[in-house]
């Protein structure tokens, strides 16, 4: 693959470094506005970029790989309030976008987990459902992306809650996802219900970026050919 690296953070250059070595190349980095006009000529050559930014750049950085027909994959999480709009820009414009909370492979079997539970405890009204998410001192966004998916499926699964709150808050039709920032943490997520007798929990731990890495790269390479926007369900569901 010939990869433009967008943002050059922790992550861009673990996936640039990662990309190297199964023998891909990276023809562009943009980190910088500037960055766009100054790899114009070898930006033609991407056959795909990879955007890891942050919640206020990467809806621009989307556009200017729409406006060169260069297919996107992002992990960029805390836009979620754009994400109709970029979705039926998209897919209008016959443009290609594949877009993960979390590329990390075992999180997505997590997300089924949670899924999986949240049904049966649907006949356990007794237990307090709760979310919480660790983080390093770095990340931006509040709740994390992964957290929202899984408070997003808590809601349509559990019968008896019809939303969640960023705090330790919780009332009768709503559950707590609490936000913890602590040095460098990679990430770390459980989910847990807890009645007056016991607690149940199901947790979620990265040892490391590589796993995130590793994902976008999977994620990069299968999306190459396909017009739309698309989610690791897509992938995952593909068999592949």
């Amino acid at each position: 693959m010939k990869i433009a690296l967008i943002g050059y953070g922790k992550m861009g250059k673990l996936i640039g470094q990662m990309a190297i070595e199964q023998g891909h190349q990276i023809v562009a980095t943009i980190d910088r506005h500037d960055d766009w006009q100054n790899n114009e000529a070898t930006l033609s050559q991407a056959g795909v970029a990879i955007e890891f930014s942050t919640p206020d750049a990467v809806v621009e950085n989307i556009y200017e790989c729409f406006r060169r027909n260069i297919p996107v994959v992002t992990g960029t999480t805390g836009w979620e309030h754009h994400k109709a709009d970029v979705r039926a820009y998209c897919v209008q414009n016959h443009q290609t976008l594949f877009t993960a909370s979390n590329f990390s492979l075992g999180v997505n079997v997590f997300f089924r987990l949670n899924r999986q539970l949240a049904a049966m405890m649907n006949q356990m009204p007794g237990y307090a459902v709760r979310i919480d998410e660790t983080h390093h001192i770095h990340k931006l966004d509040k709740p994390s992306g992964t957290a929202r998916v899984l408070a997003d499926d808590l809601v349509q699964e559990l019968h008896h809650k019809t939303g969640w709150n960023n705090d330790e808050s919780a009332g009768t039709e709503t559950f707590p996802v609490v936000s913890h920032r602590i040095d460098e943490v990679n990430g770390e997520h459980i989910v847990s219900y807890t009645s007056p007798d016991d607690r149940i929990e199901i947790k979620h731990t990265a040892l490391s970026r590589r796993g995130f890495a590793i994902g976008a790269l999977k994620a990069a390479q299968w999306v190459i050919g396909k017009k739309g926007f698309f989610t690791m369900d897509d992938m995952t569901n593909a068999g592949h």
